[in-house]
């Protein structure tokens, strides 16, 4: 049997690729099958100088301030598969391989990354600083799911703000990026950046030519030069589904809203929503950044895997929002098997309240499936009157404040409706 890519798809739109004038983020998060993706919201917060962060596997100094964020992650490890900051930065990563090695040791994972791009940036650019500079500190490394058999990567980005986007591609700590200014693109697990490089590592080109893999005469292209000459079969076989994506966008370039990218994160024909093999599409996002910074952007999340069979569920940045404890799963402390050496060694119930209810409303669809698709559509009409309260108050027409709590509404409805 073929392997099936292990990997996800990040997606952006900015005018005039989108309809309005928005630039909109979306991602998929795969990940394997049984891993419970939470939604977790942490607020803005000061730090004592001196004081240590604890990431998933090393510690690294804390800053003074962090901005607050709204995370999308892996429910066993620090970081995040993607999320977004109250200044208006979105970031998503996917795993990469390339001519460098990857280093045996646990340093920062690129789901790391991710979450601190947002903690600490406060734009596209900002976040992007910030990554590369810890990555030049510390590294990238360490498992990359929560099993005994090894699994690491590298990682490419996608950094998204009200104006503008950046790619930003990594090898070990060398990194370089692009940016995108308008129009759509999308990210795979493929490196992407050639000859249009905006920003880079100041010894990217030396490593090349000392390695041998750059002449050093000609135009510089970071993804011949660095693409491994043995991929992954993993890798190979997702180019096809970054082909697919590229094309999806494409085809609604000018018209790309919301709506439209959780169509797209729907796709099952592509392979972009991820149903087979021991990896799937364990979580879901997408977010609407209006160029008016007088609009508060908005935020969609799932919480559940498969987003052709998951709700997506709007959060706002508020001074009154309700904590949503029933998308983040039980903390184990010092008993987590992901704390304890050698890690990994059993493992832990993650499942939060509104996972375990999605497990059970599929498997009365399998059982029943015509009493779990009308489950299922009803949610999908909820879920469509949403977007017409979105687009509603983005035209001006009701208050964002009046929105302020719909993430946990969402979650409290789509839950009663499984019971």
């Amino acid at each position: 049997m073929a392997e099936v890519p292990m990997s996800c798809d990040c997606f952006v739109s900015l005018p005039p690729g989108s309809r309005d004038d928005h630039v909109i983020f979306a991602k998929n998060a795969d990940r394997p099958r049984d891993e419970v993706q939470e939604v977790a919201h942490y607020p803005a917060e000061s730090h004592p100088p001196g004081c240590m962060l604890e990431c998933t596997y090393i510690q690294i100094p804390q800053v003074e301030l962090t901005h607050a964020v709204i995370l999308s992650k892996p429910a066993w490890m620090w970081g995040a598969e993607m999320g977004a900051n109250d200044q208006g930065v979105c970031i998503g990563n996917e795993a990469i391989w390339t001519r460098e090695p990857i280093g045996s040791g646990e340093a920062l994972l690129g789901m790391d990354f991710v979450r601190l791009g947002l903690e600490r940036g406060d734009s596209a650019w900002s976040a992007l600083t910030v990554i590369t500079s810890l990555l030049e500190q510390h590294g990238q490394g360490g498992q990359c799911k929560e099993d005994t058999v090894p699994f690491s990567y590298h990682n490419t980005f996608l950094l998204v703000d009200r104006n503008e986007a950046w790619v930003l591609e990594t090898a070990g700590r060398l990194w370089v990026a692009q940016k995108v200014t308008e129009g759509v693109k999308n990210i795979s697990n493929q490196l992407t950046i050639g000859t249009e490089v905006s920003a880079e590592h100041p010894e990217l080109r030396h490593v090349a030519q000392a390695q041998g893999w750059w002449s050093g005469e000609g135009e510089f292209n970071f993804a011949r030069v660095f693409s491994p000459e043995n991929p992954p079969a993993r890798m190979e076989l997702a180019k096809q589904r970054y082909k697919g994506g590229t094309e999806l966008l494409q085809q609604h370039d000018g018209s790309v809203t919301a709506a439209v990218m959780m169509s797209i994160l729907r796709d099952k024909p592509s392979g972009i929503c991820m149903d087979s093999g021991g990896f799937c599409t364990t979580g879901s996002m997408v977010s609407v950044l209006p160029r008016d910074t007088s609009q508060p952007c908005i935020h969609f999340f799932t919480a559940t895997p498969d987003p052709s069979r998951s709700i997506f569920k709007p959060f706002i940045f508020s001074d009154f929002t309700t904590p949503v404890l029933r998308v983040v799963s039980p903390q184990f402390g010092l008993d987590d098997p992901v704390r304890k050496q050698p890690r990994f060694q059993s493992q832990v119930d993650r499942r939060h309240d509104l996972y375990k209810a999605h497990q059970v409303a599929l498997s009365t669809m399998e059982a029943n499936p015509d009493e779990g698709s009308a489950v299922f559509e009803i949610l999908r009409e909820l879920e469509s009157q949403c977007l017409s309260e979105i687009s509603a108050m983005l035209s001006g027409e009701i208050s964002g404040e009046e929105l302020g709590d719909l993430f946990f509404d969402s979650v409290d409805t789509e839950i009663k409706f499984y019971q």
